[in-house]
């Protein structure tokens, strides 16, 4: 069983260890603004082979586990695998290697933005459009809330840079 979720400690293991990452899902959201409340955290990391070794560092220092209980082997789980999903000390957290309606890390991390979140961590988040285009593309019924409001959010962000600019 995966303990409290503590997405502090669960960015704090990953930046020690140096992984690039973007964090997608619900934390994402709800670090754009989202009213969601979520348990897990979710990841697109670079799929380099120093990277995941990083990565597989983070993973044994928060003592990650796959449902079966085992220890992940992360250029075995992540092929031909959608989510790698994963319990931890410090809560539940996904290794998504290529998110739905993306090409992966690469893609999601060119309009990536890092926001202070507090206790020194500043993670890549995703960015508002491609959360809209990562649920667009699942095309589930229980993402319809949350796409409706990242849709706001969005619109919201664009009537902003619209604003004309009133010289008193």
């Amino acid at each position: 069983m995966a303990g409290e979720f503590d997405p502090y400690a669960l960015l704090q293991a990953l930046e020690r260890r140096r992984v690039t990452y973007v964090v997608i899902g619900g934390l994402g959201r709800v670090l754009h603004g989202s009213a969601e409340v979520t348990d897990g955290l979710d990841i697109v990391p670079s799929t380099r082979k120093e990277n995941l070794r990083r990565l597989g560092l983070a993973l044994e220092d928060l003592n990650a586990r796959r449902a079966d209980g085992k220890p992940p082997a992360l250029e075995r789980d992540l092929v031909g695998r959608g989510v790698l999903e994963l319990e931890t000390d410090a809560g539940e957290l996904k290794v998504v290697p290529e998110p739905s309606g993306t090409q992966g890390y690469d893609d999601v991390r060119r309009r990536a933005e890092r926001p202070p979140i507090g206790q020194g961590l500043r993670p890549a988040v995703a960015s508002v459009d491609d959360h809209a285009r990562m649920l667009a593309a699942l095309d589930r019924e229980q993402d319809h809330e949350p796409l409706a409001v990242l849709q706001r959010l969005i619109e919201l962000e664009h009537g902003l840079r619209r604003s004309p600019v009133i010289d008193l």
